[in-house]
C-alpha cells in the first residue's frame, strides 16, 4: 500500500516585510528546521518529501470523519486553561484539506462550554469529545451542545470510543493510567485501572466489538474485552509514544506516534510497519472513508496532515 501525504493547515498566513534592526543577542542566531521529528533512535527524520503547507490551526488534537455531509471535524484545544478558559472549539474541513468553517462549534461561546477538547468520535448522529474532566456532547447536523457527562477521579480525559450500543469508553492519561467505561444512560465505572496502561491515549472500537487502547509510555496495542476490561491480546506499533489509533473494517490497525512521528500500519496476524515518518506530534488520527485517506492532527503545529491510502 502507497502512502501519499498532504499537509493542510486552514488559515491564511501573514507574512511582514517590515525590516528592523536589533541588538545582538548573546547566543549566535540560528535559523529554524524544515518540519520533521526525531524518531525512537534518536534520528530526525524529515517529512516524507510529497509534503505542502497552507494554513493553522489553534493545537489541533484531534479529527473524526462526518460521512453525511463528507466534511472532517477538527477538534482544537484552544489556548491553554491557564491562559484562557473555555476556548476550545470545532472546525470543519473539505476532504482536500481547504477549510469549509473555521469555527464550527465556537464562533460564539454563548450557551457553550468547550474548555481543552481531546480525542472525538461520532455516533448515531451526535459529536462526542473528551474534555479534561467531562465527555461532551453535541448535534451533528447543528453543533448545538447536547448532554455532559462529569466523569468523577478524571483529571486529563484523552482519547474516546463509542460502541454500537452507545457506550463511551474514554482514556485517562495522566497521572491515574485509567480507562473509564460510560452507559448511554450515564453510568460512570473504571474500565481498565493500571497496569498495562501506561499513559493511554487512542482509544478504538474494533470489528468484533472490542476496546483497543493505545499506550504514550510505550509501544503496545492492547485489545479489551468490552464487557469486563479483560485483556485478550497485545500487539506492537513499530515505535512508542503512540496517540492515535484507527482500526479498518477488515481489522487493519494504523497507529500514529505523537512523540515520533510515524504512522505504523498493522494487518491482522503481522508485524507493524512504518508507512509515514516525519510528521511532528502526530496526534489522534480520523479516518475519512470516502476518500480512503487519514487525517492527523498535529497539536502545536497547528496543522493537520493528509495521509492517503492506496492499494
Amino acid at each position: 500500500m502507497k502512502a501519499f501525504l498532504i499537509l493542510t493547515l486552514g488559515a491564511t498566513l501573514m507574512l511582514s516585510n517590515i525590516a528592523y534592526a536589533q541588538k545582538p543577542a548573546g547566543k549566535l542566531f540560528e535559523a529554524g528546521k524544515p518540519l520533521g521529528a526525531v524518531n525512537e533512535a534518536g534520528e530526525f527524520v524529515p517529512l516524507s518529501s510529497n509534503v505542502k503547507v497552507y494554513g493553522s490551526f489553534r493545537f489541533a488534537e484531534s479529527c473524526v470523519y462526518d460521512p453525511t455531509r463528507n466534511l472532517i471535524v477538527v477538534l482544537n484545544a484552544g489556548v491553554s486553561q491557564d491562559q484562557a478558559k473555555n476556548d476550545g472549539y470545532v472546525s470543519l474541513l473539505n476532504p482536500d484539506g481547504s477549510v469549509h468553517t473555521t469555527k464550527w462549534i465556537g464562533a460564539t461561546r454563548n450557551g457553550l462550554t468547550l474548555n481543552h477538547p481531546l480525542g472525538s468520535a461520532i455516533h448515531n448522529g451526535t459529536l462526542y469529545t473528551a474534555d479534561i474532566d467531562v465527555v461532551r456532547t453535541f448535534d451533528l447536523a447543528t453543533g448545538k451542545p447536547g448532554k455532559a457527562f462529569p466523569v468523577e477521579g478524571s483529571t486529563f480525559l484523552n482519547g474516546i470510543a463509542v460502541n454500537k450500543a452507545g457506550t463511551i469508553f474514554v482514556s485517562n492519561s495522566k497521572p491515574e493510567n485509567r480507562v473509564y467505561k460510560i452507559t448511554a444512560d450515564g453510568d460512570v465505572s473504571i474500565f481498565v485501572d493500571g497496569d498495562p496502561l501506561k499513559i493511554p491515549n487512542g482509544v478504538a472500537i474494533d470489528p468484533d466489538g472490542n476496546v483497543v487502547v493505545v499506550n504514550v509510555g510505550n509501544n503496545d496495542v492492547m485489545t479489551f474485552n468490552p464487557d469486563n476490561g479483560k485483556l485478550l491480546r497485545t500487539e506492537h506499533a513499530a515505535e512508542g509514544g503512540n496517540d492515535g489509533l484507527v482500526i479498518l473494517p477488515d481489522g487493519t490497525k494504523y497507529v500514529s506516534s505523537v512523540r515520533f512521528g510515524s504512522v505504523s500500519k498493522i494487518s491482522p496476524g503481522k508485524p507493524a510497519q512504518v508507512i509515514a515518518s516525519g510528521i511532528p506530534s502526530a496526534a489522534s488520527m480520523g479516518y475519512d472513508s470516502r476518500q480512503k485517506q487519514l487525517i492527523i492532527p498535529m497539536n502545536n503545529n497547528n496543522a493537520v496532515a493528509f495521509l492517503k491510502l492506496e492499494d
